[in-house]
């Protein structure tokens, strides 16, 4: 998102990491690949990036938010914030000059993010939500609880720490700054988290541009609408909330790694709406199609899988389910305990074929006559949720 507000897809040079290389040899390789005049674009595992912020001494560094991923090779979350604080803290501060310096921007409504942020020398601050807040439940500064209001707002209940003072938040698709400025957020990609991904970026964008950094003029510091317009047709992310076609039913591919991820996905799939119904009336058509979740336990994705016992997915009762993965007997024992229905198959492709066969049967519900069967107008959506390698097996055996 970042490289398409910089560049508005133009064919200035920019380099990045954009196969989701987010480790050290693949900063190295998008580096390396570029003159050094060219301005970077790195995405940054959680674990690397206070290295990566002591070594590049970046223009700009954005902050989305921080929950619990591997634990068998990522620390817990608190041990990464004490990190994240300590970097930041050594940034250069923010000179005369326009751009000079390091600007964060961070999303409040994460306390994780906002305890490491504060000690930056200059932070946006950013309000674009927090779906999953099981990591932020203890203050990081005394040791007491976080209280989280009904409007976004949180606080301490012990100490002064709480939500900061903010440049500009998310009011559902709209960017709103603290001038008052109203910025439609309309974007290619699903979800209220991608719009708040999309809010994140149109705030740093501006940033990226300025002091002693000679830039293109394709790339040079485009405003907030600017931004948010060069988003607008970008509709899938190396696959990810693209579809495939799977004998005759659209299969739209979604990938979730963490609980933080998934519970944000099942806002994805609740956006959704059934299919009308007779005389195009809401809610009286068939339920949602069927979905498939798919989960793998290989290093890329941390061998360590006690997370499933943290994703919400009670979130799926009455939905059709299917479960397939190297864990998905692991998995089917979790959505058992969740009561949630479900058939189990070897493989993504086998599960897509399930799930096309559950799509293809006549729903049960109540159409134009008061009940029976109802026939859907068109085939049925599948979505398929899968884990970094899970979601790879299914891009490499179509």
């Amino acid at each position: 998102m970042l490289v398409a507000a910089l560049t508005g897809g133009e064919t200035a040079v920019i380099a990045s990491n954009d196969t989701g290389a987010n480790m050290p040899a693949g900063h190295v390789a998008a580096l390396a690949g570029t003159p050094d005049s060219v301005p970077a674009v790195l995405e940054v595992d959680e674990g690397y990036l206070a290295r990566l912020i002591e070594e590049t001494r970046p223009r700009v560094v954005i902050l989305l938010n921080l929950s619990r991923d591997q634990l068998d090779r990522i620390s817990e979350v608190r041990m990464l914030v004490e990190r994240w604080r300590s970097s930041l803290a050594t940034l250069p501060a923010v000179g005369d000059r326009p751009g000079a310096g390091t600007t964060v921007v961070a999303n409040a409504d994460d306390p994780m993010v906002a305890w490491a942020a504060s000690t930056a020398p200059r932070v946006c601050w950013v309000g674009v939500g927090q779906v999953w807040r099981h990591d932020s439940v203890g203050c990081p500064a005394c040791g007491g609880r976080i209280v989280f209001g009904d409007a976004g707002g949180w606080s301490c209940d012990r100490c002064e720490f709480a939500r900061p003072r903010l440049d500009a938040w998310l009011e559902g698709a709209v960017l709103v700054t603290a001038e008052g400025a109203r910025h439609p957020v309309d974007i290619g990609l699903p979800g209220q988290f991608n719009r708040g991904n999309a809010a994140m970026v149109a705030m740093a964008a501006p940033f990226m541009a300025g002091g002693d950094m000679e830039m293109d003029d394709a790339i040079r510091s485009p405003d907030v609408p600017t931004a948010l317009a060069r988003l607008g047709s970008i509709d899938q992310v190396a696959g990810r909330f693209g579809s495939i076609v799977r004998k005759g039913h659209p299969v739209r591919m979604l990938l979730a790694k963490n609980p933080a991820g998934w519970t944000a996905i099942f806002d994805l799939l609740d956006e959704r709406e059934p299919e009308p119904g007779a005389g195009g009336l809401p809610g009286a058509g068939a339920p949602p199609g069927p979905v498939v979740l798919s989960i793998n336990a290989r290093t890329a994705d941390g061998l360590d899988t006690s997370w499933l016992w943290d994703v919400p997915f009670e979130r799926l009762a009455g939905r059709p389910v299917v479960a397939t993965g190297d864990r998905r007997l692991d998995l089917a024992v979790r959505l058992r305990y969740a009561e949630v229905d479900h058939t189990v198959a070897a493989g993504p492709l086998a599960a897509l074929d399930r799930a096309v066969e559950m799509a293809s049967r006549p729903a049960d519900g109540a159409g134009a006559g008061g009940g029976g069967r109802v026939e859907r107008s068109a085939p049925a959506p599948i979505d398929f949720l899968g884990n970094y390698t899970a979601f790879a097996d299914l891009r490499t055996s179509r």
